[in-house]
């Protein structure tokens, strides 16, 4: 991956903020206020989720296509973390190679100018990267907002950024009177055992493969998903023919989260179907299933995430178990045209 040369302090210099300072990342003694940085931006724009230590640690712990000590930025006020931007690379199956930044800022530093800061750092470095790879394929800037997060979302229009896939996270209030879904005829659902897990997640990354935005996975990925502290196999739903998966839902409960929000929630991670068993009402009764196990574990709600444009017809499926819209979010890209890298 190529070097970074581009020069902090005088894109410190640009903003007039007395004690601010941007720097590099120092490992992992700075995960804790990064954690912190994540949490209370997230919250102030209405992201009531909670990031934990042990969460980001993993993460950093099996990163792919991204260094941090080349990637990552670091912004301080008299020396207290108040933001940080990132960035990462992936090529899509069908070829496009996309340019992923991202970062978080502390409400109360917003508006000052280090938004533009931190936007430029992403894309200057970013151009460096591309510089190393060949140019023969379809490049873009992308980026993610929620719908309120109305500053951003002007911020990447103004620097040329446009929304090209919408999402929703969707809620479905109460876990009672859940609509007859049984398994087709031939399927069952067995309890997970440890030396299925990788079995597991490779059924679920090949049914994704089909869904926009996919890039081939490597094993820093499985280990990360490994190692995710949320992982809760007894609480997913694992359809087998034979020998076979014929598709899955990984489930989580965060009981972090739902003490610090006073709420009782289940998470839908992840709910595919391996193309073979699509069109016969697996989806619909792993997630009827899926619903049924968080009321048995005393949940009153369940979340999942959707692309609205989803292939399979997902969304259509999640509404008509009784799902509705709770959070609306896009991706944003930006061409990244010749000669830029």
């Amino acid at each position: 991956m190529s070097g970074n040369n581009i020069d902090l302090e005088e894109l410190a210099a640009r903003l007039d903020i007395p004690g601010l300072t941007l720097r590099r990342f120092r490992g992992t003694r700075d995960l804790p206020a990064m954690v912190s940085v994540v949490n209370r931006s997230e919250q102030a724009d209405g992201m009531d989720y909670v990031l934990t230590i042990e969460q980001m640690a993993n993460r950093f712990a099996h990163l792919t296509n991204t260094d941090p000590y080349q990637d990552l930025v670091l912004i301080e006020v008299s020396g207290e973390l108040v933001g940080y931007n990132s960035v990462r690379w992936w090529q899509e199956l069908e070829g496009t190679r996309i340019y992923f930044h991202y970062g978080f800022l502390l409400t109360e530093w917003r508006g000052r100018g280090i938004e533009e800061v931190m936007l430029d750092y992403g894309e200057r470095r970013l151009r460096q990267i591309a510089a190393s790879h060949p140019a023969d394929v379809p490049r873009f800037f992308s980026t993610y907002a929620f719908k309120t997060q109305q500053d951003k979302i002007a911020l990447l229009r103004r620097w040329g950024y446009e929304p090209v896939r919408h999402f929703y996270e969707m809620i479905r209030d109460g876990l009672d009177d859940l609509p007859p879904a049984p398994l087709p005829p031939g399927l069952e659902v067995r309890p997970v055992e440890p030396d299925q897990y990788r079995a597991i997640w490779e059924a679920n990354e090949e049914a994704f493969r089909d869904h926009w935005g996919y890039g081939e996975k490597e094993e820093e990925d499985y280990q990360r998903w490994l190692g995710d502290p949320q992982l809760a196999p007894d609480l997913w739903q694992v359809a087998w023919d034979g020998d076979q998966i014929a598709g899955v839902a990984l489930n989580s409960i965060d009981e972090e989260e739902n003490a610090a929000y006073n709420r009782k929630r289940g998470y839908v991670e992840d709910l595919s179907v391996r193309r073979p068993w699509r069109g016969r009402g697996l989806g619909r009764a792993l997630l009827v299933r899926s619903l049924a196990l968080f009321r048995e574990r005393g949940m009153t709600e369940a979340v999942l995430g959707v692309d609205t444009e989803n292939p399979t017809g997902a969304l259509r499926l999640y509404e008509s178990v009784g799902f509705r819209p709770l959070k609306e979010s896009a991706s944003y890209r930006k061409p990244l045209q010749e000669g830029d890298g």
